[in-house]
């Protein structure tokens, strides 16, 4: 009978791994728990991908920070797998390794002049705004009037409200110092959302589309042609009542006057962008073809083109159309779904396969594809958290044998990798908070993974 602790490693420190996390503690069974993180900082898109004035949303960091407090749980930032340590490294070293990695890239459209300078993707712009270290760099084009935003759900619209806020309400929040700066200088004026199917399919959630309502000095617009609905799409809203609150929301845009901002959003339905227009290698429009509802034997409502066109004209673009798993060095990857292959939360061999592999598990976006808001891993988590107890009870591990002695910070030691643990994530939060109070601000993000393990006090090779 197994005497020690269960060793377990989770891949990621997102949501999805601290609902994995909490589910495994409050089990019957004794745990160790590894969280495995390839930026110094945790979170995951708490941090990167929630907007910087939607502080409400981030205060569930509050949860996280007391499951990073207790005893059975180990932090390793700045670990990346594939490159740090080995998946046999991981085998050799716990009985369940669970795969929390979410979706690390993003979907294309796949028209003409995609990759047009000032066409991106709006990973790359949430990322560039919140301070993630992978995309500081970025250079987004806001010497503008008229931006293009393509898609329907929260992220377009986020991306479309950080445009179009007044900077001095950005400066309260916890927005990157270099995106706050180039919005400060911003010329646009204009940012247009372009939703391939009509109102009643749109995904975003009622308080964010509500939301520009109310920001000083923005007005809404919507057209009450393209807010009609046929049958099919009247039914469909009938028994949903976020859809019904959506539209709602949108004849009223469309019933109100001009108002008096002087930025506007504009919400297009039944519109899909066809070919990305240039000038001189720079993004200067979009062509876009008006579709109609084709209902399919499923009931699902199709977009289909209908051959009337029109361009409008835009100095950047943004695709806004999902986010996509990537794979991961040893693990296996589906890769017409952008998932890791599974049955319920345990990993399999191969997509399309029943072989499972021993003692390895995957939640979040990872598992099922980037759907849901944060809330939705904690159900999908706990899941799989109850195939992880019912195979410990069945002896089911991973890898071989574990070695005891010679445990993943030993091994960091000796590949001389700078790794940010329990009390350096205390000191870099630290730092960051006081910086933030300071400028009357949640935080000052560090926005570089060397000034990250500057102000976490990591010390070790490349110092």
């Amino acid at each position: 009978m197994k005497t020690s602790p269960t060793r377990i490693a989770i891949i990621g420190a997102g949501p999805a791994g601290f609902f994995t996390a909490e589910a495994l503690l409050k089990g019957d069974d004794r745990v160790a728990v590894d969280m495995i993180n390839n930026l110094p900082a945790p979170y995951g898109l708490v941090r990167d991908g929630v907007a910087p004035d939607h502080q409400a949303i981030k205060s569930v960091a509050r949860v996280y920070r007391k499951i990073l407090a207790r005893d059975e749980v180990r932090f390793f930032g700045n670990v990346t797998l594939g490159e740090d340590v080995t998946l046999e490294d991981l085998r050799s070293r716990y009985d369940q390794i669970v795969y929390a990695v979410g979706a690390q890239s993003d979907r294309r459209l796949g028209i003409p002049g995609e990759d047009l300078s000032g066409s991106h993707a709006a990973m790359r712009f949430v990322g560039w705004y919140n301070a993630h270290p992978h995309f500081r760099t970025e250079a987004f084009n806001l010497d503008c009037e008229d931006v293009v935003v393509v898609g329907n759900g929260n992220v377009a619209i986020d991306v479309a409200r950080i445009l179009v806020l007044r900077p001095d309400r950005l400066a309260t929040t916890d927005i990157a110092d270099h995106a706050l700066a180039a919005l400060r200088n911003s010329r646009v004026r204009r940012v247009t959302l372009l939703g391939r199917r009509g109102p009643a399919q749109a995904s975003f959630t009622n308080p964010e589309l509500r939301e520009f309502g109310r920001l000083d000095g923005v007005c809404a617009e919507v057209d009450a042609a393209e807010l009609a609905l046929d049958d099919a799409s009247a039914a469909e809203i009938e028994d949903n009542a976020v859809r019904k609150r959506n539209m709602n929301t949108l004849r009223g845009y469309a019933e109100s006057k001009a108002g008096d901002g002087d930025r506007v959003v504009r919400f297009r339905f039944l519109v899909s962008p066809i070919e990305v227009v240039g000038s001189d290698g720079k993004v200067c429009g979009v062509r876009v073809e008006r579709n109609r509802l084709v209902a399919q034997d499923d009931g699902y409502q199709r977009a289909e083109g209908t051959g009337a066109v029109e361009t409008l004209p835009c100095g950047m673009l943004i695709r806004s159309v999902g986010y996509r798993g990537a794979p991961v060095p040893g693990v296996p990857f589906d890769e017409r779904a952008g998932i890791v292959p599974n049955e319920g939360g345990r990993v399999v061999a191969r997509a399309g396969g029943t072989e499972v592999v021993r003692g390895e598990y995957v939640v979040g976006w990872a598992k099922r594809g980037p759907s849901g808001v944060i809330g939705t891993n904690k159900a999908d988590a706990a899941a799989t958290v109850a195939l992880m107890a019912e195979d410990r009870g069945a002896g089911i591990f991973a890898g071989s044998e574990r070695d005891t002695e010679d445990d993943l910070a030993r091994l960091l030691e000796r590949g001389g990798v700078r790794w940010v643990d329990n009390e350096g994530w205390a000191r870099l939060d630290a730092r960051e908070t006081a910086l933030g109070e300071a400028q009357g601000r949640p935080r000052v993000k560090f926005c570089t993974v060397s000034a990250m393990l500057e102000a976490a006090e990591v010390h070790g090779s490349g110092d």
